[in-house]
């Protein structure tokens, strides 16, 4: 089954300021058959927080998709958690963080079958940037790489 393909775009002269937007094929939608829609999905869309998470602006917003109060099955829920180290330094236990947050948010490709092994790695690109490196092994075992750069809101602000 096909997807509506998103396209993941860095903008110019802006390191680690991303944007997304909905991929065209002349004028018609394009369709992704693989899993970078997907993966952008579970990335860069907010998971709600857990209830000992600590919200980054000290509200009681939890975020996250309403939809899932009422998923099929516990735990089963879309996004990351990777909004909550949008005001974190950059620290080595924030990047594991991090790495952590992203598994947490695509140990679902592997649930589902949709993948053989997922691997996460993330690391300080540059200042204000966290970088992602995600490498899929499909069931066939054929793989994929996809590589993302992340900005605290300090940078983001900033631009």
């Amino acid at each position: 089954m096909s997807d509506i393909r998103l396209a993941y775009k860095e903008i110019s002269g802006a390191i680690g300021v991303h944007r997304f937007d909905v991929g065209l094929t002349g004028p018609d939608l394009a369709t992704d058959d693989g899993l970078e829609t997907a993966v952008l999905v579970s990335l860069f869309t907010d998971r709600r927080a857990e209830p000992d998470d600590r919200l980054p602006d000290g509200s009681d917003d939890r975020r996250g998709w309403w939809g899932d109060s009422f998923a099929d099955q516990p735990n089963d829920l879309i996004g990351s958690r990777l909004w909550l180290l949008c005001r974190e330094k950059q620290t080595t236990a924030v990047v594991e963080r991090a790495r952590e947050y992203a598994k947490e948010a695509l140990a679902w490709l592997t649930a589902d079958g949709a993948a053989k092994s997922v691997t996460v790695e993330a690391e300080i690109a540059t200042t204000g940037v966290l970088a992602l490196a995600i490498e899929i092994e499909r069931p066939d075992t054929s793989r994929v790489s996809y590589r993302y750069s992340y900005a605290w809101e300090a940078l983001a602000n900033a631009v």
